[in-house]
């Protein structure tokens, strides 16, 4: 059961319960109506309805899940619902929630600049003229990402181009008042030269330029990614499991 003092009404109460913690200031579209909920340390948020963002929380797994199934017996929480919830084993959702699915991924991020990468001055910020080429790249580089030309939670691509072609590319996503980096890849024949690093440096630089925080999630079994990004300043690690109820 959910009671009147665990929940949580708008953007600034869900941050200030969330001791404003930069994966919350993601998630939380500015000027978005909002609502949370709160128990024993975990704060646990959801999109008004229409937004198509998922549900998140930050806290101990325990209470978040605890959480979950009472908006789920209250019919605030409906299936195929998405929430990205502090990281847990599939065994603690036993009795809980009936899920369709389960992964785990991590959100990292940086308030500082990255060190100067040797083919960053490359990084342009692409237009509407370059939508072939980056579809023809991401089918070819990244074919699962779900960030694609067209998709409204993008604000801007960047890339980096070789003799006339986009060789690399990568998505600001950003919301809230956090920079996010989505979908960055490189095509197969240029992979190893270096601009992958040079791809996220230059777009985290541009991000900071308007944000105080840059944020990006990677799988934690891409050890060459996680690597990259540590290298580049993305210390700061929060692991989650995203699900979707059953």
């Amino acid at each position: 059961m959910i009671i009147d003092d665990q929940v949580l009404q708008g953007r600034a109460a869900i941050l200030s319960a969330a001791g404003h913690h930069p994966y919350a200031r993601h998630m939380l579209w500015l000027g978005t109506p909002a609502r949370g909920y709160r128990r024993d340390g975990a704060v646990l948020w959801l999109p008004p309805p229409g937004q198509g963002a998922g549900g998140g929380a930050i806290g101990p797994a325990g209470p978040a899940l605890e959480i979950c199934a009472a908006l789920v017996a209250e019919g605030l929480l409906l299936p195929e619902q998405s929430l990205h919830l502090p990281r847990h084993h599939p065994a603690l959702l036993a009795g809980r929630l009936a899920v369709s699915r389960h992964d785990d991924w991590d959100f990292h991020w940086t308030s500082a600049p990255p060190p100067t990468q040797p083919e960053e001055q490359r990084v342009v910020r692409l237009t509407e003229a370059d939508r072939p080429a980056l579809e023809a790249l991401i089918d070819e580089a990244f074919p699962s990402t779900t960030s694609r030309p067209g998709d409204p939670r993008v604000v801007d691509w960047y890339g980096i181009r070789a003799g006339g072609r986009l060789v690399a590319c990568g998505a600001d996503r950003s919301r809230g008042d956090v920079g996010f980096l989505a979908g960055l890849t490189v095509a197969p024949d240029q992979r190893g030269r270096g601009l992958g690093a040079a791809l996220t440096a230059g777009m985290t630089r541009a991000l900071l330029a308007r944000h105080d925080t840059v944020g990006l999630g990677v799988y934690p079994d891409n050890v060459g990614a996680v690597r990259l990004y540590r290298r580049l300043g993305f210390t700061n690690t929060l692991p989650l499991s995203s699900v979707g109820l059953a």
